[in-house]
């Protein structure tokens, strides 16, 4: 397995691949990859020929006071997880790599981003629309891959594409989560041994409004209250949003009829972590 920081070098793989006929899966991270990434790289190895997994803390879709800096990052474990996995290639660049001195060119959306985590990240999907963009110019995958876990991401990536005619398969991938219910996450490492057992709260509140809707529940205002009435009884949780939302649109529902994305974003301590679940 090869590891590069250059764009270049990227492409020059990638062409001697589509020479040898070969079909080209990507899967995109922050790194500090875990459990949860290995499953898309899993899928995408079994789906094609070759797999490049990019590991970029990406500056642009941070704000002012977010975890830029803190995050996580741990690169001879994130090669060690993606060799087992059959990645071919990790593109590993640095920031002046993908972004130069002269850079002011960006991808924008203006539907799908503008409530749940946008409403509070306002450049966020911004950053994440326009470095994707470049990695799917820089890999030319026929098949993208992310998690469910970051669904609005995976919701305006789908939009970008069909936007701007990419020709690239978005594949989804279910959430995993650790044995007692909490969605893997690099962020749960900020979290305290107090803090790790309150973000709990998250899971098993989606879970009971998932019940709700399983067993037949059309108000989704009854079902917020009952996952927010959950939350709120943690000493430690501050809730950022609770939303049921039309999957398609992302827009906020008042009868549950079709696909739907019921979606939380709640602060345990200072970490922001998110969860949901989706009934197409």
């Amino acid at each position: 397995m090869e590891i590069t920081g250059s764009i270049r070098r990227v492409r020059e793989q990638v062409r001697e691949w589509r020479k040898e006929g070969l079909t080209v899966g990507l899967v995109p991270t922050m790194g500090y990859l875990h459990e949860g990434h290995k499953s898309l790289i899993d899928k995408a190895v079994a789906q094609n020929d070759k797999v490049v997994v990019s590991v970029f803390v990406n500056p642009m879709q941070f704000g002012p006071t977010e975890d830029l800096e803190s995050y996580p990052r741990d690169m001879d474990r994130d090669a060690a997880l993606c060799e087992k996995a059959g990645a071919a290639l990790i593109f590993h660049p640095e920031p002046e790599e993908m972004y130069d001195d002269n850079f002011s060119s960006f991808v924008d959306m203006n539907t799908l981003t503008g409530g749940l985590c946008g409403k509070t990240r306002p450049i966020h999907f911004r950053g994440v629309c326009t470095v994707v963009a470049k990695l799917f110019n820089i890999v030319t995958p026929d098949r993208a891959y992310f998690g469910q876990k970051d669904a609005q991401q995976l919701a305006v990536i789908r939009h970008m594409v069909n936007d701007l005619s990419f020709g690239i398969e978005i594949v989804g991938c279910p959430i995993i989560r650790e044995e007692d219910g909490l969605a893997k996450s690099s962020r749960n490492t900020y979290l305290s041994e107090e803090e790790r057992k309150a973000a709990l709260v998250l899971s098993h509140s989606l879970k009971e409004g998932r019940k709700l809707v399983d067993a037949g529940e059309k108000d989704a205002a009854k079902v917020k209250k009952a996952i927010t009435d959950i939350i709120e009884k943690e000493p430690l949780a501050k809730i950022d949003y609770v939303e049921v939302v039309d999957w398609n649109t992302l827009e906020s529902v008042e009868r549950i009829d079709g696909p739907i994305l019921t979606a939380i974003a709640v602060y345990i301590g200072k970490t922001r972590l998110i969860d949901n679940f989706i009934v197409e």
